[in-house]
């Protein structure tokens, strides 16, 4: 994203000529912003070459997950749905984790059908339905088990995985007990250590803490693990005022816990892949005044972008024309359903705006799309890839008459 001769690109396109040949709202993304988070990513830990699988959950786009694993990424899935798009779009099954909590004995199966690399297996309950349904099917099954280190990882209470509150993992004395019952299992090989924290993590602090506390628990168990899975959470800058994670000191403790333990390191980063490739491309359709400030009435709304409503996320806010003079006014900028939480951000200092003016929310990559809805009965955008001067449509917009 850059301005030449104060109008807006993403790469080599202006977003005007986005919006005429596209509308509005249109999600737009960056290939070369994406190559080079990839490759960013990979630099930053190539001492020890993990295995890279990336969160399908941020961004469910089969068209970017191709592209994603061009540069040879695995996947990380929670779904029957999210594995059948990781395979539909050419991710090798051996480079596939399956996580999360709830876990139907369809999706177990599927799963084990599908020669994945891991199902990383959440209570005692899932591995006991594993076990059914390989024995059943007459397989040996490789699993993980998730561990609740109950680590504070400083960021959103609602995007707060690792502490004993939280619903996922099991907690160090449960985790002990499954990995002498997973011993005594014929159908079950365990593998993996798995650990996910939270998300938008930007202190490397909370990842020094759990590697201490999975180094006790190895101490203690004694147990070879292939895989030690660290999860992702990874997080990125959302606006001027973010810390930036310091992934060199987190690369130095990672180094520093693999002297004493040899596994295969595993990472699930979504967001510091895929967050700051994308923006939402909306337009003005009204600016209604008040005696306290001015509503700027978007033609994208919450079901579009639901992080401000659903987190109070901030996502910074770029006019697509920079050249008027800064607003006295207060701004706030909002979609048109039927809910006060429909608004993206107040901002007090903007340049004048104008009706039918194009504005673009930025960092949307991770969780825009992918949480969206058709609330309100309102279609979902399109979906763009920009590469150079190329504008390639990678999901079509929905329509009014598809959706009746």
């Amino acid at each position: 994203m850059r301005y030449i001769n104060n109008k807006l690109r993403i790469e080599n396109v202006g977003l005007d000529k986005i919006a005429k040949n596209y509308g509005t709202p249109s999600y737009v993304y960056s290939y070369s912003q994406l190559k080079k988070n990839i490759i960013d990513f990979e630099k930053n830990f190539k001492s020890f070459s993990p295995l890279i699988c990336f969160a399908i959950k941020s961004n469910t786009n089969v068209n970017l997950i191709k592209e994603i694993k061009k540069f040879g990424l695995g996947a990380d899935v929670v779904s029957a749905g999210e594995l059948m798009m990781a395979l539909k779009a050419g991710i090798n099954p051996k480079k596939i984790v399956f996580s999360g909590v709830g876990k139907t004995s369809k999706e177990i199966a599927y799963a084990i059908e599908k020669k994945i690399l891991l199902i990383n297996a959440e209570s005692h309950s899932e591995i006991n339905e594993i076990e059914r349904i390989a024995k059943i099917k007459k397989k040996k099954v490789n699993i993980g088990i998730r561990l609740n280190p109950n680590t504070d990882a400083k960021t959103l209470s609602q995007i707060s995985t690792g502490k004993k509150e939280n619903k996922f993992g099991v907690n160090g004395k449960t985790f002990v007990e499954l990995v002498k019952f997973c011993k005594k299992s014929n159908n079950i090989v365990l593998k993996c250590l798995s650990v996910h924290i939270g998300s938008q993590i930007l202190d490397h602090k909370p990842y020094e803490k759990m590697l201490n506390i999975l180094s006790k628990i190895l101490n203690k168990i004694k147990y070879n693990f292939e895989y030690i899975d660290l999860g992702g959470g990874m997080g990125i800058s959302y606006n001027n005022s973010d810390n930036k994670l310091n992934f060199e000191k987190y690369n130095i403790a990672i180094k520093k816990f693999l002297k004493k333990h040899q596994s295969k390191i595993i990472f699930e980063p979504g967001r510091s892949i895929i967050g700051n490739t994308g923006i939402l491309l909306t337009k003005v359709v009204y600016i209604k005044n008040s005696e306290r400030k001015n509503f700027i009435v978007l033609d994208s709304a919450m079901n579009d972008l639901i992080r401000p409503a659903l987190y109070g996320a901030k996502h910074k806010i770029l006019p697509f024309l920079k050249k008027r003079k800064n607003s006295n006014k207060i701004y706030e900028f909002v979609g048109p359903i039927c809910e006060t939480t429909d608004k993206f951000s107040t901002l007090k200092k903007f340049q004048e705006l104008k009706e039918k003016d194009l504005i673009a929310i930025c960092d949307v990559g991770a969780y825009g799309m992918s949480l969206s809805s058709n609330y309100n009965v309102r279609p979902k955008a399109i979906e763009l890839l920009i590469k150079g001067t190329k504008i390639r449509v990678i999901r079509k917009r929905q329509n009014l008459k598809d959706l009746m």
